[in-house]
């Protein structure tokens, strides 16, 4: 599983189970938003990244 944030990148490569992310700067969060609202998008790209683990795919797949 990859969280990136160029997608056509990971597909370059063959990441075969792909998570978008947020920002090039900052894939993992947003340093304009609180802690409290940071910590929450970092907590759904984990739980996506989680499931697109837990997920049978047949080729490159895309989690959004």
């Amino acid at each position: 599983m990859h969280i990136c944030t160029v997608v056509p990148i990971s597909k370059t490569i063959g990441a075969n189970r792909i998570v978008p992310a947020i920002g090039i700067p900052y894939p993992l969060g947003d340093p304009t938003k609180s802690p409290a609202q940071s910590e929450k998008i970092r907590r759904e790209l984990v739980e996506r990244g989680l499931t697109a683990l837990q997920t049978p795919v047949t080729g490159q797949t895309v989690f959004e």
